[in-house]
């Protein structure tokens, strides 16, 4: 399994310091039309400069440059020519190196902070005197190292920005990439676009032409299967691989039995329909409950879904392997619409922990006998829809809310059996209806549905007392599933939802709201 998906154009590549944004700032450099990836503090120069940068980020991270332990750089990467900006710790990390001055002056800066800009220099060229940035940080450059002029301060930060224009160095302490820096994209576009006179020239177009020509070399005559859910990763992902080598492409769904009320009609009809791509549906629904069954740890189901999964596709590939034979022809590939969310949240990323493992990254089997074709890894959602609008997916395809590979099994907290799946699939069918006729499909990104299966509280309905289960409401607003928080949805909304699943669903008695945000929960309970 590759670990990337390659582009023929240069990066600017994000080293990464174990921030929790880094995967943000890749996806901003995207954002201002620069292709970008994602590379660990580890990586030593001459393996930087054999990825040919055009620029390079470093992030943010948790540690102090001081730490025993501490994440470090090559200093070699600053020798290289190539337009650097350091985040943060990473504006700690080029300070230090270059002979700078970094301490711990006991004056730390979280959230919200005033800065003044001193010189706009290139880097904050057209902003504010004053303006409103985001801090997360307790160390602090004291002094700028020589050659480097200061572009902005503080109340408690002397420097909390600086350039060296003759070697296309700068720095920042606070966090661009992230929102709440009112003019934090305008720096990273004044660094990408003035600084390293980078073109905004990276886009949904170059996507698919590069996508389509590497698929066409991997593939070669090969027949070529496609996991096929319905949900707008593997369409996208199916499409593509279907406009690289058109007939030797198979759908393949699999009905797991873990899907939402009408899904499966949907696949069937809608898609075939606006694609013409040829389906085969499995029907696996006993065989994943069978599997399925005593079991409640989270990592566990989702291995177990991932293992069906792919058990299913080779049977599949066993019956085109024999139908083929007589010709000569392989049926060895397997499309995925593996996004790169899934891969950092894996432990695929660089330097990333292990959060949960998805049915298609963490949980695929040892044995895998496929070779996987995954032209979206390291894509996020919105690059995903930008992609299937190019190449004419209908927008009801294109613009689903996201919906998890292992479907209801992980929004049942406990044991997944055919009745429980049942009173979800009713519970989840009316969330979404309500949802819908009140016009907030655009404003949510996802509203996962959870039945507390190994909950039971009391309630009273008919007059008798009743003790029924629980269900979650989990409504989230996001741009790339790595950071989300609770959508405030209008209080006749959810009073109209709860009524209808306490009175048309049976065993519920309860509804409840989640309004956590990610961090600290993630959008899935499981």
């Amino acid at each position: 399994m590759t670990e990337q998906t390659e582009t023929s154009q240069r990066p600017v590549l994000v080293v990464d310091f174990g921030a929790q944004y880094a995967q943000l700032i890749a996806r901003r450099v995207r954002e201002a039309g620069v292709y970008s990836e994602i590379v660990p503090h580890t990586a030593t120069a001459d393996e930087i400069a054999a990825k040919n940068p055009v620029g390079i980020i470093l992030s943010g991270g948790p540690s102090s440059v001081y730490e025993d332990g501490a994440p470090s750089l090559d200093t070699g990467v600053f020798d290289l020519d190539v337009p650097t900006l350091g985040i943060c710790y990473g504006f700690q990390v080029m300070a230090k190196a270059l002979g700078g001055e970094v301490a711990n002056t006991g004056l730390r800066e979280y959230g919200a902070t005033d800065a003044t800009v001193v010189t706009e220099g290139t880097l904050l060229q057209g902003q504010p005197a004053e303006q409103n940035v985001w801090m997360s940080h307790g160390d602090q450059v004291s002094r700028a190292p020589d050659g480097f002029d200061v572009l902005a301060r503080t109340a408690h930060t002397p420097v909390a920005a600086f350039a060296n224009d003759a070697r296309r160095m700068y720095g920042v302490q606070w966090h661009p990439e992230v929102k709440h820096s009112d003019h934090g994209q305008h720096v990273l576009e004044n660094f990408l676009h003035k600084a390293a006179g980078l073109p905004a020239d990276w886009n949904s177009g170059n996507v698919i032409a590069e996508q389509v020509e590497r698929i066409r070399q991997q593939v070669g005559t090969g027949r070529v299967i496609s996991a096929l859910s319905g949900g707008v990763d593997s369409a996208v992902s199916t499409a593509l691989v279907h406009e690289a080598v058109g007939d030797q492409l198979i759908a393949v769904f699999v009905d797991h039995g873990l899907l939402r009320k009408g899904e499966r009609e949907q696949v069937e009809n809608d898609y075939v329909a606006s694609t013409g791509v040829k389906l085969i549906t499995v029907d696996a629904r006993e065989t994943f409950l069978d599997a399925l069954a005593g079991v409640s740890d989270p990592e566990q189901k989702r291995k177990i879904i991932g293992r069906e999964f792919i058990r299913a596709f080779e049977k599949v590939q066993a019956d085109l392997v024999a139908e083929a034979k007589a010709e000569g022809e392989q049926v060895r590939f397997l499309v995925q619409g593996t996004l790169y969310p899934d891969v950092v949240e894996s432990g695929g990323g660089a330097g990333t922990a292990n959060i949960k493992s998805h049915h298609n990254v963490g949980g695929l089997p040892e044995d895998l006998q496929f070779e996987l074709v995954e032209p979206l890894r390291t894509l996020f959602k919105d690059e995903v829809r930008a992609i299937g609008r190019e190449l004419g997916l209908p927008e009801a395809i294109v613009g689903r809310q996201p919906f998890p590979g292992p479907g209801l099994g992980i929004r049942i907290v406990g044991e997944v059996t055919a009745d429980r799946l049942e009173i979800l699939r009713e519970a989840d069918a009316i969330a979404r209806a309500e949802l819908t006729k009140a016009g907030l499909d655009n404003e949510i990104w996802q509203c996962p549905v959870v039945l507390l299966a190994d909950v039971r509280s009391v309630g009273v309905q008919g007059d008798g007392r009743t003790y029924g289960h629980p269900i979650v409401l989990r409504p989230v607003s996001s741009e790339d599933a790595m950071t989300a928080d609770w959508t405030r949805l209008p209080y006749d909304v959810l009073s109209k939802i709860s009524n209808r699943i306490t009175n048309e669903v049976r065993d519920v008695n309860r509804v409840v709201l989640d309004v956590t945000s990610k961090p600290p929960g993630t959008i899935e309970w499981e």
